[in-house]
């Protein structure tokens, strides 16, 4: 390792720690690194940077992002709710669980762990408070669901791996449908068991009646992520059409059918659309530089060089790589994880003969946990504040949850059929 580049990571680091945006820290880190090695002017900065934003596909996450916000605000939300409820009526933990299929649908909708926590939390938290829930079992539940927003497709983190290694986006998602509904049934497990310890119920009663009712109303919310999933895997339109899609679907809905969406509405949501999206941008494009200088260094081949003489497995070398990502998911944000991370992985994955689409749900799952790991920990500081509460409240709850999760990624490196083997029956 050069001295430029163990100086590139400590500044990179000593900025994270000092708790810089992580673009921010990318950024600098990058500048830092040219001027001392004198490797470039610094004018690449900007040049990298633009080339790492210029992709067409990209353009679905600004798409993905305002279709969820739609959804939420135009009344689709609100109808996933009610089925939900109407379907698990009285049962041990029912608002938990509740609260985390619903989570699961809207994921299938707005593609953003965080989006997902806001939408749902803000209607269940109040009830299940009223119900005398624990706030922190309930943040810590409503944290670790949402974050199957970036697993279940349409994921807005498939849509940056599969562009940052050249992969299917199409097959990504549907490759994520199992393990999505896999991660969703751990979590309702454990949210049952922790409530029949404590004796929390549900809402109402189950009546068929209700349930066909909630069915009816919802029949319009659930046939978003069927036209988007469907549409790109019958090869219809592409992931970034389909996000337009998506927008046309849920802007029609909100304001011809439920009448919910009114001009200044749609002005505000598109204004917090345009700053998610700029978010999410600045630190693609902070990464790009980063990766460009690591590509240089030959951190790719560094990393395969040591995978490779500690060990000849591939099992092993995925689970070592899995480790990694567990402990960068702990502080650092999931779209930067990829974007660095990705470029050095992809040799490793071709030595193995691992298939980078497995490996793209593997590392989204991963890095669902690390949206629920403090101390960065998104989704969870998300969750705990629409609960109100603090961070420390949910650690006594959390550990069983993010057991779980963790326990699943594991059944996943040991049968990788359960996410290769429906991308191969459909593609």
């Amino acid at each position: 390792m050069s001295l430029a580049l163990a100086l590139l990571l400590v500044v990179f680091v000593l900025l994270v720690l000092l708790d810089a945006p992580i673009a921010v820290a990318l950024g600098l880190s990058s500048m830092f690194y040219l001027v001392i090695a004198d490797a470039a002017p610094l004018i690449v900065v900007a040049q990298r940077a633009v080339a790492g934003i210029n992709s067409f596909t990209l353009l679905a996450i600004p798409l993905f992002l305002l279709a969820g916000l739609l959804m939420v605000h135009g009344g689709l939300a609100p109808r996933i709710i009610a089925l939900c409820s109407a379907l698990i009526g009285r049962r041990t933990g029912g608002l938990a669980m509740v609260m985390i299929i619903a989570c699961m649908m809207f994921g299938s909708l707005s593609g953003s762990g965080v989006a997902d926590v806001v939408a749902i939390g803000t209607m269940m938290l109040p009830a299940m408070k009223d119900q005398g829930y624990a706030p922190g079992f309930s943040a810590s539940a409503l944290g670790c669901a949402g974050s199957l927003g970036t697993v279940i497709p349409p994921s807005i983190v498939l849509i940056v791996y599969g562009t940052a290694t050249n992969s299917s986006i199409g097959q990504l998602f549907v490759a994520a449908i199992i393990p999505g509904i896999l991660l969703g049934l751990g979590l309702m497990l454990v949210a049952w068991w922790i409530s029949r310890r404590n004796g929390w119920q549900g809402g109402e009663p189950f009546f068929w009646g209700e349930l066909g009712r909630a069915a009816k109303g919802s029949i319009l919310a659930m046939l978003a992520p069927i036209i988007i999933v469907g549409g790109i895997r019958l090869g219809i339109f592409t992931p970034t059409e389909a996000a337009g899609i998506g927008v046309a679907y849920a802007l029609f809905i909100g304001v011809f059918v439920y009448r919910a969406l009114s001009l200044s509405t749609l002005m505000r949501l598109l204004r917090e659309t345009t700053e998610m999206t700029g978010v999410i941008l600045l630190v693609i494009a902070s990464a790009s530089v980063f990766g460009w200088i690591l590509a240089a260094e030959q951190v790719p081949q560094m990393a395969v060089n040591g995978i490779t003489q500690a060990t000849q497995s591939g099992t092993v070398a995925l689970l070592m790589m899995m480790a990694v990502l567990l402990i960068l998911g702990t502080f650092m944000e999931s779209i930067a994880i990829i974007l660095i991370l990705a470029p050095v992985f992809l040799p490793i994955l071709g030595h193995y003969g691992i298939d980078p689409v497995y490996f793209g749900i593997l590392l989204t799952i991963n890095l669902a946990i690390g949206a629920n790991t403090p101390p960065l920990g998104i989704d969870l500081m998300a969750a705990c504040r629409v609960g109100e509460i603090p961070l420390s409240a949910s650690f006594k709850y959390l550990i069983p949850f993010l057991g779980v999760m963790v326990g699943v990624l594991l059944l996943l490196v040991l049968f990788p059929a359960l996410i290769t083997e429906l991308p191969g029956i459909l593609f």
